[in-house]
């Protein structure tokens, strides 16, 4: 087994944690604060699911943003960053600009690094850390700690909950139709499109795949021309009305598990991701062209 697979595997334990650690914290965004969110990559992605459900939570207006891309003069009360590494150039060149102007929350897997100083308060999940590249139980786990910390969302299930659905998403065997395609479109709507994201994300870096992916509801404005037989649209959360319909017309695959906690859901689309590495002759602990963090000279 590849390091990541095996990191994939701990993610119900992971969430778990979580919970218990959000219940003890005092460092979230207050109910009503105006809030940015933000991370490179896979935190980005991360960053736009929690944005999603903290509005849905009735808790406040809520913006993500890659830190490459913070608009320098819009005015938030809060700012949420989450980097894994603690080092990421992006991340911590944001950091310094907001010090002493707007408090900062950073979510981190590494103590021992620059974040511990630049943000005002830091939540180090360090049980959550990997060994891996490619970003899996650390991104989830601080999506779920941070979703955690809302308390009820309407229409989204409690993270203990997800948990139970991870702990079948990790053992459940892939459908062969996804496993032997040529092509993944993922889709979500509101907090579920960072999933997809992220997703399309994780087939990309582990294996080098052919993914999209789109707001389901963008999904029949274009998108829906890359579909077809050996193709697969594979959505998170609620299914549109309608569109598997549409999916069949042109022949392509539907992944669409509407008991299952879209977050546990992502848990199969990374070991998709790891098993089609593996088909390819890939090393998916070792991903082309990628390193842990990106640090800029």
């Amino acid at each position: 087994m590849s390091r990541t697979a095996a990191e994939i595997a701990t993610q119900p334990a992971c969430w778990h944690r979580a919970a218990e650690a959000a219940a003890s914290f005092a460092g979230f965004p207050r109910p009503g604060e105006r809030v940015a969110v933000t991370g490179c990559g896979t935190s980005w992605f991360m960053a736009l699911a929690y944005a999603a459900l903290r509005e849905a939570a009735g808790q406040g207006e809520t913006d993500a943003f890659a830190s490459s891309e913070f608009p320098a003069g819009r005015r938030y009360d809060r700012v949420v960053a989450i980097t894994r590494s603690g080092t990421t150039t992006e991340v911590l060149d944001l950091l310094g600009r907001l010090k002493g102007s707007v408090p900062t929350l950073a979510l981190t897997a590494d103590p021992k690094t620059p974040v511990m100083d630049a943000a005002d308060t830091v939540a180090v999940l360090d049980w959550a850390d990997e060994e891996s590249v490619v970003q899996t139980r650390f991104a989830t786990t601080a999506l779920a700690f941070l979703r955690a910390g809302l308390g009820d969302v309407p229409g989204v299930k409690p993270v203990a909950e997800a948990a139970v659905d991870a702990e079948l998403a990790v053992t459940e065997p892939l459908p062969e139709a996804v496993l032997g395609a040529e092509q993944w479109t993922f889709l979500g709507r509101g907090w579920t499109y960072g999933l997809a994201l992220e997703a399309a994300l994780k087939m990309r870096e582990a294996a080098g795949a052919w993914t999209e992916a789109y707001p389901a509801m963008e999904y029949r404005h274009g998108p829906i021309s890359v579909t077809g037989p050996g193709r697969v649209a594979w959505m998170f959360g609620t299914l549109p009305e309608g569109l598997a319909g549409d999916v069949a017309r042109v022949g392509g695959e539907l992944v669409a598990r509407r008991d299952t906690d879209p977050l546990a859901d992502l848990i199969r689309a990374q070991r998709l991701a790891v098993a089609l590495a593996e088909s390819r002759g890939l090393d998916p602990d070792r991903p082309k062209n990628l390193t842990r963090s990106v640090v800029l000279g």
